[in-house]
């Protein structure tokens, strides 16, 4: 299995990634060897994945540094890099690679604190691997501190570093890091392409995985999750009845309450696990034994876990939220689609009957203003509202149509 198999629709960028893989791979044997680099190398320092949600930016830059560390033999008899086989392919898909750094946003924004001892390894030579990889995964939240400490090890970096960063868009990241990357841009797999990847990599049934690509609209991670995962289709369910629950000023309360504790729990279940194993591996590094009182000036260490953790919960619990925004915004864009008579790009089929009483019940005028109150409420959440009070005004504004 290839490291190229997950990237799904994504046919020429494979392309591009793979010669860029070669020449990459000609580049470290020639400065091993002695060898002439080769000519007119399509490999470079720094890159920018960028793509709509959902089209697989961190998938698509990880697959490539798996490349850039594949050991395999078969690349000195003219194999494609990235077997998806051997360990270098192996730990850098699964995050342990020593030469492969992740840096993901733990709260709204990627702090310089956060950036500082991977921007200090990147000036570093490879400990074990071909080449020092450092994988940004949200460079839209970097700050300004930590974006100017990108800007100036990109602006020099060390002879074997490679920088990939991972945005939306070209706009969301500063022009002075952009314009020293080469720009790599994904677009939205096809319903059919997701299908069938959910089919063949993760064993799903066909119509489970036809249903799921077509809900989520060719979002690779959501589908994935809606295809899998019981309780994710249990959620998506609950939301998609909300419009049904905004009649009177109580049920707009009620659903508003219920959706916020919803993202709340979720954030929690998935933060509880990691943030009890980071807490005993912190402890342990700390030399405290199992159990045991840590070291003398060692708090302020657990301290600064414990904030970065919170910050975590709270970016997982609007994460969360929005998500459910995201479905609301499908199944109004449905109702307008009926309502303007056309049945050919409805993603909801599972609740059309919902659909269509919503779709009798208003206008395509009320069906746009619904729309705006969900964008509202989710630029709300992103200038740091309340969630329950951005919540409620979102569930009024429906209300109101």
């Amino acid at each position: 299995m290839s490291v190229w198999d997950d990237l799904v629709g994504q046919e020429r960028v494979g392309e591009q990634l793979t010669a860029a893989a070669r020449d990459a791979d000609a580049l470290v044997t020639a400065a091993t060897t002695g060898a002439p680099p080769p000519e007119a190398s399509k490999m470079t320092h720094a890159w920018l994945f960028t793509g709509p949600p959902g089209a697989g930016t961190t998938q698509t830059a990880r697959a490539f540094a798996a490349a850039l560390q594949c050991v395999s033999p078969d690349r000195a008899l003219g194999g494609v890099p990235g077997c998806g086989f051997c360990d270098g392919c192996h730990t850098a898909l699964i995050g342990t690679h020593a030469d492969v750094n992740t840096v993901a946003a733990v709260g709204t924004q990627i702090l310089a604190d956060d950036m500082r001892d991977t921007v200090r390894k990147s000036f570093t030579a490879p400990a074990t691997g071909r080449w020092q990889v450092i994988l940004v995964e949200d460079a839209e939240r970097l700050n300004e501190k930590s974006a100017n400490a990108v800007l100036k090890a990109v602006e020099e970096p060390a002879p074997r570093t490679v920088w990939l960063l991972c945005a939306p868009s070209v706009e969301d990241v500063l022009p002075t890091i952009r314009s020293r990357c080469r720009h790599v841009n994904l677009r939205t797999p096809s319903v059919d392409a997701v299908a069938d990847m959910l089919v063949r990599r993760e064993g799903v049934e066909p119509a489970v995985a036809a249903a799921a690509a077509r809900a989520t609209q060719g979002h690779i991670d959501r589908a994935r999750r809606l295809a899998t995962d019981p309780a994710a289709r249990e959620r998506r369910a609950t939301v998609l009845k909300l419009p049904l629950r905004v009649d009177e000023i109580g049920g707009c309360l009620r659903a508003a309450q219920e959706l916020v504790d919803a993202a709340a729990d979720d954030a929690k279940a998935l933060a509880e696990e990691m943030d009890v194993k980071e807490a005993e591996e912190l402890k342990a590094a700390l030399g405290a034994s199992q159990g045991g009182r840590l070291p003398r000036g060692t708090a302020g260490v657990m301290k600064d876990l414990e904030d970065k953790q919170k910050r975590r919960r709270t970016r997982t619990q609007r994460d969360s939220l929005d998500l459910a925004l995201t479905d609301l915004t499908g199944l109004y864009r449905d109702v307008l689609a009926l309502q303007l008579g056309s049945r050919v790009a409805i993603a909801n089929v599972d609740v059309e009957d919902t659909l269509e009483r919503l779709a009798r019940g208003g206008s395509p005028e009320s069906t746009l203003r619904r729309i705006e109150a969900i964008a509202a409420c989710r630029d709300a959440l992103d200038r740091n509202v309340a969630p329950l009070l951005a919540v409620e005004a979102m569930t009024m504004a429906l209300r109101a149509g």
